[in-house]
C-alpha cells in the first residue's frame, strides 16, 4: 500500500515537527533546570555545537525559547523558556516518569523532581473535568479533519 499523499492532519504531528527534532526537548530540559547559557547546554546535552545553533534558533523562533544577552564582550547569550515553553515541561516531567519506569533499575534512577509539597513528582495525567486519571480504555477518539475518520482518509 502507497503511503497517503498527505497524512493524517494531528497535533502531535505538528508538535514533533518543531520538538522531535534530536536535541531539542534535550535543549528544553536543561533550560528549565536553568542551564540556559550555550556552554553549559553543549556540555550537558552533548550535542554538536552546530547542531546546538540550529536547535535553538529554531526554538527561539517558535516562541518556545528567549535569547537574553548576558556578556557584550565577548558577546555570549541565554536561553531560557517563554510559557509556551514552561508549557512543555508537563511532557518532560511524563517522559522522564516513562523512561525511569520502563528503562532504568528501580536503584538507578538519573534524576528526581520534587513538588512544592515536598514529596517526589509523579506526574498523572488527570480529566480537568471530572479529575479521573486518563486510562487507555477510557478513551474515545472522534477525527474533526474534514475527510477523516478514526480509521483514516474517507473515500475521495
Amino acid at each position: 500500500m502507497a503511503a497517503p499523499k498527505d497524512p493524517r492532519p494531528c497535533s502531535i504531528a505538528d508538535a514533533l515537527a518543531l520538538v522531535g527534532e534530536k536535541y531539542s526537548l534535550l535543549v528544553l530540559r536543561e533550560v528549565c533546570l536553568g542551564n540556559g547559557r550555550f556552554d553549559q547546554l553543549v556540555r550537558n546535552i552533548g550535542a554538536p555545537r552546530d547542531i546546538l545553533s540550529t536547535r535553538l534558533r529554531r526554538l527561539v523562533d517558535a516562541g518556545i525559547l528567549t535569547k537574553r544577552i548576558y556578556s557584550e564582550r565577548p558577546q555570549r547569550f541565554e536561553y531560557r523558556p517563554t510559557q509556551a515553553g514552561l508549557e512543555l515541561e508537563p511532557v518532560l516531567m511524563t517522559l522522564k516518569e516513562w523512561g525511569d519506569r520502563h528503562l532504568c533499575a528501580d536503584d538507578d534512577r538519573p534524576m528526581a523532581h520534587e513538588h512544592a509539597c515536598g514529596n517526589e513528582l509523579v506526574p498523572v495525567l488527570t480529566c480537568q473535568a471530572c479529575g479521573d486519571p486518563v486510562r487507555h480504555e477510557d478513551l474515545t477518539a472522534h477525527s474533526q479533519a474534514p475527510g477523516w475518520t478514526v480509521a483514516g482518509p474517507t473515500a475521495a
